[in-house]
């Protein structure tokens, strides 16, 4: 088996461990009013949409709800909804800002399962291009393909517009 490694999460992790549980990163970026310092896209009534910061391919957003929970049947249908729309909608800006050739959409649910906030659940939409690489990209941890993230923030800001 071959290991892949990316260190520059473990930097982030280790970070954010010491100013706070992991937990209290979305809490925090949640009730914030500075959606431009915290990379925040959209909000709406139950969720949020915000950059991932150490994006695994430009233009990674998370979907991420106000509420915090790790389990996927805490979130009514009407969230579950919700999000899904929030789905439609990341996809349509992310197609028309980047033009990417496919998209991984997915939730890590649990620690095992790679989720690297386990205890606040989000949903990650991962834009791909033909020959970027496979899904073991997204599984690894491996940056494919890192853009500014300014740069990135404003052009989805002006495909949301």
């Amino acid at each position: 088996m071959e290991h892949l490694w990316a260190p520059w999460r473990n930097t982030y992790i280790s970070k954010v461990s010491e100013a706070a549980s992991l937990a209290e990163v979305f809490s925090r970026i949640a009730q914030s009013t500075d959606d431009e310092e915290n990379h925040v896209l959209l909000r709406s009534k139950a969720f949020f949409v915000l950059l991932n910061l150490y994006p695994y391919n430009l233009g990674h957003l998370m979907i991420v709800p106000y509420r915090a929970t790790g389990n996927l049947e805490d979130l009514s249908e009407d969230e579950m909804l919700e999000m899904m729309q929030l789905t439609i909608r990341m996809k349509a800006a992310l197609t028309k800002a980047f033009a990417p050739h496919g998209f991984n959409v997915g939730l890590n649910l649990g620690a095992a399962a790679g989720a690297g906030i386990s205890e606040h659940l989000h949903l990650h939409i991962v834009p791909r291009w033909r020959h970027d690489a496979n899904f073991m990209t997204t599984v690894a941890e491996v940056r494919v393909h890192p853009g500014d993230l300014a740069a990135v923030y404003a052009k989805l800001k002006e495909a949301l517009a």
